[in-house]
């Protein structure tokens, strides 16, 4: 086991507009399992690659358990990697196949079946170490490609959107599967995916990036609760967090012609140079209030999910025609007493769950 540590690490592709990933600082405790996030593009693949020794360094260092191996080749990092599209050898058994990289080093047979045999008895594979791939399901080839990664004992593991082939009830069984496995071995874990939800089950801490650049690393209950910015606040949550730009007046902000509260001080930081500030509340932070107390909406459309209920209103006044966008706030509540599409409604937050932003720079304000 290791810490591993980025150090202004930046990887620039020839005749690329901007870096991929942009002097990345991040510092990762030993045994941790921490999951880089983002959307598509974002450097999180490249940063891990990066670790890896798959990718080139261009400025900036990284080091693994305080040794600094950024120009050392993938071999002498004493990592293993897990894959997205498994990479299994289809002419090899799941033993073969899992013993491999070990056959490679040079290590003895019966220490490999050892090593082999122990990894199948975490992983539920014991049964199934004479069959090809071919004769298991994805949820187990993937147990495989992670037993061939348990073998090795690395220092590190890294594992690059290993759950996007599979189903959504498999992936939500693997997760689980994965997360606990870490959680036993505990070995430091670097995990990219750009499924926020998988993020925030998963890891210990949750690297957002954007555009190459770190947004915030914390806690998932921290990221939730108090996003540094306004796309982290957007990027975190499913549904995602509303978030509306209106008016600073006396005593708050003007949304939709009702004014939320907002304190002073607050008001007066997050004023961009127009008068313009952003808020943001969860949608199970909205309660519904009486007539002309709150923001008024008209509901559009009602999702119901037998535990929850979603509804995707328009502020009230506000065009309903916009096809992309159908919705300014979203609500949870409870099921069976959730509004009707077309029915109009005030909304009031809870106290404490408005977030404030800086209109100009995006970031949150306290």
């Amino acid at each position: 086991m290791a810490t591993v540590s980025f150090q202004q690490a930046s990887r620039i592709y020839p005749k690329a507009e901007r870096p991929a990933v942009d002097a990345l600082d991040l510092d990762i405790a030993d045994g941790e399992f921490l999951v880089l996030v983002g959307p598509s593009g974002c450097g999180k693949s490249t940063s891990l690659r990066m670790l890896a020794g798959l990718e080139e360094v261009d400025s900036g260092s990284v080091l693994i358990g305080n040794r600094d191996v950024t120009d050392s080749p993938p071999k002498e990092r004493d990592i293993a990697m897990v894959f997205q599209n498994y990479a299994l050898y289809p002419h090899m058994t799941v033993g073969e196949n899992m013993g491999f990289a070990l056959k490679l080093a040079g290590v003895k047979r019966s220490e490999i079946a050892t090593r082999v045999a122990e990894a199948a008895k975490i992983l539920d594979l014991s049964d199934y170490l004479e069959r090809r791939p071919k004769a298991l399901s994805g949820g187990q080839r993937q147990r495989v490609a992670m037993g061939r990664a348990i073998v090795r004992s690395p220092q590190v593991f890294l594992m690059d959107e290993p759950l996007s082939n599979l189903d959504a009830k498999l992936r939500v069984q693997t997760r689980t599967q994965i997360a606990a496995l870490v959680e036993r071995l505990g070995t430091t874990t670097v995990y990219v995916t750009h499924d926020q939800v998988e993020a925030m089950t998963m890891g210990d801490r949750v690297a957002v990036l954007k555009d190459g650049v770190l947004q915030q690393c914390d806690t998932p209950g921290s990221l939730y609760d108090r996003p540094a910015n306004v796309f982290v606040a957007g990027f975190i949550g499913s549904p995602a967090m509303n978030l509306v730009t209106g008016a600073a007046v006396d005593g708050g902000v003007r949304i939709g012609g009702a004014v939320l509260p907002v304190p002073r001080d607050q008001l007066a930081r997050a004023s961009a140079s127009n008068g313009e500030v952003t808020i943001g509340f969860r949608p199970e932070a909205m309660t519904l209030v009486g007539e002309g107390q709150g923001l008024p909406v008209l509901v559009n459309v009602v999702e119901q999910l037998g535990s929850d209920a979603y509804l995707y209103t328009k502020l009230a006044g506000e065009s309903t025609d916009d096809v992309l966008h159908p919705s300014d706030v979203v609500v949870r509540t409870e099921p069976r007493t959730a509004a009707a599409a077309g029915q109009k409604l005030w909304l009031g937050v809870r106290e404490g769950d408005l977030h404030v932003f800086d209109a100009k720079t995006s970031q949150r304000v306290d």
